[in-house]
């Protein structure tokens, strides 16, 4: 039942008067992201243990951040949260001396289309608790760290350097003193990077390392060349030798090299190569000769994205390769019959205690997991790392907040806790699938609220019925695509494409390729509405995979309508921008489109979201990025006549923080948020002017952001889906807020045991208690609270599935929130 309140009356016991500047940050301090899940790990590229400390482990999430366990993979949590400036950890070593001295490298090198770059290496020396930047932080992408057996100081770091540009902080290198100092001790060209390196332990200046050629572009990643190879150094690092035209291997050209020295023989070296003769190769002799002892296609297939080997400590014949699945041989790297069952597919790490070969943590696109027992068995990846793509809340009450999950499928979860989801779907599960797959939008039909549309890679496109769990492939073109390049496609569909309805017609239902297609009876057949919409650039449209490997499955499908908007004032207007940098408009419902594109926009732009005001009509605003260009610049504009005029709007947004998603609030015009690529930024000026309300929520990629009712719902690429409730505070935030001693902000509606009371006041400086005090309609008391600490306390922070609660309200300066569950107080307890 629906109740709003009709008296309030918070109390007191000191008042002050607080002098404060507009927008004063005191204002926001209070405020608090809330994780709703899922529960659901995304990938790992790095994994490791420490053989003196049996039960803790670390992985790295690509966009989430280091985790940590110290019970053996039962329960983890992050340890980076708030303390570093990157969320993608791309390597992680343990040093064996002293397991509380770790390093971390941030950046992915397993390079598929949707990859995070980092900001160089971290130490920490107490397990984690804090952190110390020292340096190489132009790397952007690390792949491995290896620390000295027997001296932590020194530590060498494979840096693959910029994805997508060149660059010269690449390669090899060493720190003797800790990381306060780098040497960069292999280097070929600002083309080539390092991708791994193994250390002898039975003689840790025997050191052999490999570099790798490639870049990437939206359009394109090339791997191979002659800067590809692998090397051995025998003193520590000062000198390096070739060992890539030693006799056994292959002819070039060469591409993506994983190695291993094993620790059971320090002459027999292992390496996975890229070649058109490639395979597993294996040295006796230190690398000075060769014998390729395998060639499947199941280990050495997309080399770009896999290509690791791991040699057991114990036994000189067992070998893993990793790749789509995770292989072991037991006979010198002769056959790889043996499949180890993991959590997750898509194999990137394996660590195994030098000490105990059943002893092991693997990396997957799951996460990170532990085995006792030699990987019979493993720990559950039950961690919120979740990677996701876009974010769109339902009609139902309480809303769900649905998004597709990288390597995952769709999923959509309760907005306020478990209790609310059990009459929902065919399951009655606390979450559900919408259908679609891993990569697309989803969308909720605007009055059949059991009815959803969701798509994915390869021009997938579902409608799903809720309540019977019914799918129905209602995609444009029907015609699967893998192996081709984007000019040989009728139809050229994105990794990720638009699924919107008109807000004026729930009838009409849009997607788009290089074109705009309209759909007016529920997905049965389609009608195209626009020609070519993109720059088309020939140079876009070819081969992609590099001179050995191709690869052309679907993420580097270029020359896109990658944003539209249908208007909310007219239903013949609508906005579309493509991928490779060009905006449109219509005004007659596809009959004809106006070229719209800010005259500052560089061609390449990723058009990410158009949000159109629904206040003014005309007004718009638009996010975009160019990091896939090597430019890592915010990129945001701002139309107040239909695009015939821009203004750049990115002041107070840090460089490297390029955009995605920006917003307007449905009740205060020109209160916007914008999503980065680490966090979150508000404009009280339609983005004249930009601040941070960062708050608790990690330094995590944001892909798309929605307003719901007086909710900021998040959908991130590495820490699932984040709520700001209730932000109407910043609706009501004036010059007048900042100077009085005490400011109560109106409360929503409230339902009984779905959605509580949320009642936000802001304090000029911090008082000794508060007390509130509700009343009913005629007057009669029915609750009264009293509060005296300035936080909420330990006790009273709820899991994120559960609704949200808590305790007495708060004695904080700045904006304070007390949370009220509309019942009267309770029978009392003896």
């Amino acid at each position: 039942m629906m109740r709003r309140f009709t008296h309030l009356l918070i109390l007191f016991s000191s008042f002050v008067t607080l002098q404060a500047e507009k927008y004063d940050e005191t204002f926001f301090n209070n405020l608090e992201w809330r994780n709703i899940g899922p529960n659901r790990g995304g990938r790992s590229l790095s994994s490791m243990g420490s053989p003196g400390r049996p039960n803790e482990y670390y992985f790295g999430a690509t966009g989430g951040g280091l985790w940590k366990t110290t019970d053996g993979g039962n329960t983890w949590f992050p340890v980076t949260d708030g303390k570093i400036t990157s969320s993608s950890i791309g390597a992680v070593a343990v040093a064996e001396t002293n397991p509380d001295i770790v390093y971390i490298g941030g950046g992915e090198t397993q390079l598929r289309g949707s990859i995070t770059q980092g900001d160089g290496v971290y130490r920490s020396t107490d397990g984690g608790e804090t952190w110390r930047h020292v340096g190489l932080r132009e790397t952007q992408a690390i792949a491995r760290i290896r620390i000295h057996p027997t001296d932590p100081d020194i530590v060498y770091v494979a840096a693959l350097g910029h994805p997508y540009g060149d660059n010269e902080q690449r390669g090899i290198f060493r720190s003797k003193d800790g990381g306060n100092s780098w040497e960069k001790i292999l280097y070929k060209s600002p083309k080539a990077g390092g991708v791994d390196i193994s250390i002898d332990r039975t003689n840790p200046k025997v050191i052999y390392a490999s570099l790798w050629q490639v870049y990437r572009r939206a359009w394109k990643m090339w791997g191979g060349g002659p800067f590809s190879g692998i090397y051995k150094s025998t003193d520590g690092g000062d000198t390096w030798t070739e060992l890539t035209k030693n006799p056994g291997m292959p002819e070039g050209p060469i591409g993506k090299i994983g190695m291993a020295v094993s620790p059971a023989d320090a002459n027999r070296v292992w390496a996975i190569v890229e070649a058109p003769e490639g395979g597993v190769f294996r040295s006796d002799d230190g690398g000075k000769s060769w014998e390729r002892t395998n060639d499947d296609r199941k280990i050495r297939q997309r080399h770009f994205y896999y290509s690791r080997i791991v040699a057991d400590p114990w036994d000189r014949e067992t070998v893993y390769a990793l790749n789509t699945r995770l292989y072991k041989s037991t006979d010198g790297g002769v056959t790889f019959d043996t499949q180890i069952s993991t959590p997750h597919g898509d194999q990137h790490d394996l660590w195994i205690d030098p000490n105990d070969p059943k002893r092991m943590t693997n990396s997957n696109d799951g996460g990170g997991n532990v085995s006792i027992n030699g990987g019979e068995t493993w720990t559950e990846q039950d961690y919120i790392t979740t990677q996701l793509y876009h974010v769109n809340v339902t009609n139902d009450f309480p809303y769900h907040v649905c998004g597709a999950q990288q390597d995952n499928s769709t999923v959509c979860v309760p907005s306020d806790g478990w209790n609310n989801m059990q009459a929902r779907g065919p399951n009655h599960g606390w979450y559900y699938s919408a259908g679609g797959g891993e990569s697309g939008y989803i969308t909720q039909h605007p009055s059949k609220l059991d009815i959803f549309y969701a798509g994915s890679q390869g021009a997938l496109l579902t409608r799903y019925d809720r309540s019977t769990g019914q799918i129905r492939d209602i995609q444009v073109y029907p015609r699967f695509f893998s192996g081709e390049p984007a000019s040989a496609l009728p139809e050229r569909w994105q990794w990720t494409f638009p699924i919107v309805f008109s807000p004026l017609d729930d009838n009409k239902l849009y997607t788009c390729s290089q074109h705009v297609w309209l759909s007016e009876d529920d997905g049965q057949s389609w009608k195209k509405i626009s020609p070519d919409l993109t720059y088309a650039d020939p140079s876009t449209l070819g081969p992609t995979g590099g001179l050995i490997t191709m690869d052309m499955n679907g993420p580097e499908i270029y020359a896109t309508v990658f944003a539209l908007t249908p208007s909310q004032h007219d239903i013949n207007t609508i906005w579309a921008g493509s991928d490779d940098g060009l905006m449109h408009i219509t005004r007659d419902g596809g009959n004809t489109w106006t070229k719209i594109t800010p005259p500052d926009m560089p061609k390449f732009s990723r058009i990410s979201i158009i949000e159109e005001s629904s206040h003014t009509p005309g007004t718009a605003y638009v996010a975009a990025n160019r990091y896939q260009v090597d430019d890592r610049a915010p990129y945001v504009w701002r139309t107040r006549d239909y695009g015939k005029t821009w203004t750049k709007i990115v002041n107070g947004v840090a460089n490297g923080h390029f955009a995605r998603a920006v917003r307007e609030d449905s009740v205060k015009e020109g209160l916007l948020f914008l999503g980065t690529e680490h966090g979150v930024y508000v404009s009280f000026d339609a983005g004249d002017s930009w601040q941070s309300i960062q708050l608790n929520l990690p330094d995590t990629p944001i892909r798309d952001l929605q307003l719901k009712n007086s909710d900021v719902v998040l959908g991130t690429h590495g820490r699932g889906f984040w709520i700001l409730d209730d932000y109407d505070p910043l609706r009501e935030y004036s010059d007048r807020t900042a100077v009085e001693s005490l400011t109560l902000f109106n409360p929503h509606d409230a339902v009984r045991s779905a959605q509580t009371a949320a009642l936000q006041y802001y304090l000029g400086e911090e008082v000794d208690s508060v007390k509130t005090e509700i009343y009913d309609s005629e007057g009669n008391l029915v609750i009264s609270v009293v509060g005296d600490s300035i936080a909420k306390k330990e006790t009273e922070v709820n899991p994120w599935y559960r609704t949200r609660t808590t305790g007495p309200p708060t004695t904080a300066k700045g904006l304070n929130r007390w949370e009220w569950n509309l019942r009267y107080k309770g029978a009392t307890m003896f």
